[in-house]
């Protein structure tokens, strides 16, 4: 049995759990101005959605660089340049005028994010072990989302009182300030803990090769996909002109349900974590029962004749809440198929997963809106708002494919080692009697 965590333990993740809060305000922050957006730079919502999509092409692609570097140089390191880069990202943001100068800086603002959350994983790998572990990380996940309702209150109210200019310089001054802390006071592993040598760059290539062959790999990265992409394209964009213009909805509302997303994630992200430290084998259930619900609330939605009924929007808002702490079950898998030495480019393969969906849906849905709509309006009606959300179908499909091929090919495996792999609820009604027997 693994020792319990150390106060110090907790205080290390605390650190880098500030710089993760803020590194999504930092993603989170362009969503929230959508509107504003368009009327500063005189665009629509392709070149508005082209901005955050440039931003998480960013991310996605660098993944798996920041994986290798990770590995190279530890998180410290790699949590303080992001945190700098996203800082000057958004220094440049408060002092655009015009399109390409706001796309400079979402760039920005994307290559410090990529740095950012699978640094955190690695901090907690070193600082915790067991099954304290995935519950950290959906923690994590989750507390990380306050980041995202600093964004959805209190900078809507700062950039509507103080402008867009002094909002995004106080967003730099805070990614600068997280900066700091993390420089002054985060370590990247107990004391004692020696780091392996740097690999060569033939191991680097070793290493990657054989992190991309393992299915414990892929059905994280597809895991990952599947239950992520929808709630951030909601959170992160679309969601809040859905509401307010596709629904009629008060900002104040939209505003609400935006923070009510995080709140659910809050409650339901360590209970996802409890399950896969108690049951690590039945991950995928929990996987595909997050799949149907989103697929199931998002079809009625966009089915549902004239306006949506705020109570079937709260219901929709509240199962999207689930999907970033189910999207933290594709790190899990990760974890615990590969060795430490691949932790991070395993991480950052997965870390691909949700992102280049979200991006790629990010960018679909304001093509359609645009296409839906004649005459570069941007007062966008509902049937607008169906066409172009329905294009989230298309990614469910390759997400379940994949994640299905591998849990097939994992259970493979485990039955070659002599595993048996018995029924959910017969592995819980066991646990639960030996837990009560032991009591």
């Amino acid at each position: 049995m693994s020792a319990p965590p150390t106060l110090r333990a907790y205080a290390v993740w605390l650190v880098a759990l500030a710089a993760y809060v803020v590194a999504v305000f930092h993603r989170a922050s362009l969503g929230v101005a959508g509107p504003e957006a368009q009327e500063r730079f005189s665009a629509g919502a392709s070149a508005v959605s082209l901005f955050v999509v440039l931003q998480l092409a960013v991310y996605a692609g660098m993944q798996v660089p920041v994986g290798v570097a990770l590995d190279r140089f530890g998180a410290r390191r790699l949590i303080v340049v992001g945190g700098l880069t996203m800082a000057a990202g958004q220094l440049v943001l408060a002092l655009a005028t015009d399109v390409p100068t706001a796309v400079v800086a979402r760039v920005l603002v994307g290559a410090g994010d990529a740095m950012t959350f699978i640094s955190v994983l690695r901090v907690i790998g070193a600082w915790f072990s067991g099954g304290t572990v995935p519950v950290i990380t959906q923690l994590t996940g989750i507390l990380g989302q306050l980041g995202q309702v600093i964004a959805a209150t209190p900078l809507v109210a700062l950039l509507h009182g103080a402008g867009w200019r002094n909002t995004f310089l106080g967003a730099a001054a805070v990614g600068l300030l997280a900066a700091v802390l993390v420089a002054t006071t985060l370590r990247d592993a107990p004391a004692g803990v020696v780091r392996p040598a740097a690999p060569g760059l033939a191991a680097v290539r070793e290493s990657l090769a054989a992190t991309w062959r393992e299915s414990g790999t892929r059905i994280g990265l597809y895991t990952h996909l599947v239950t992520q992409f929808s709630g951030t394209v909601f959170a992160l964009l679309w969601g809040y002109p859905f509401l307010t213009v596709g629904q009629g909805l008060a900002p104040g509302t939209a505003a609400a349900l935006l923070t009510l997303l995080v709140l659910v994630g809050m409650v339901v992200g360590p209970l996802l974590g409890r399950f896969c430290g108690r049951w690590p084998l039945h991950r995928s259930t929990l996987v595909f029962a997050i799949l149907v619900a989103t697929v199931a609330v998002w079809t009625v939605v966009l089915l549902w004749p004239g306006r949506v009924p705020l109570p079937v929007l709260v219901v929709l808002v509240v199962v999207l809440g689930t999907n970033g702490p189910g999207s933290m079950i594709g790190f899990d898998f990760a974890r615990t198929w590969n060795p430490v030495e691949r932790q991070g480019s395993a991480s950052g393969v997965v870390n691909v997963g949700g992102f280049v969906a979200s991006l790629l849906t990010i960018l679909a849905i304001g093509v359609v809106l645009d296409v839906l709509t004649p005459g570069g309006s941007t007062a966008y009606d509902r049937d607008a708002f169906r066409g172009a959300f329905a294009v989230q179908y298309v990614f469910w499909a390759i997400g379940a494919v994949g994640v299905f091929r591998h849990r097939r090919l994992l259970r493979d495996r485990l039955a070659r080692d002599g595993v048996v792999l018995v029924p959910l609820r017969v592995a819980v009604v066991t646990r639960l009697r030996g837990e009560s027997a032991a009591r």
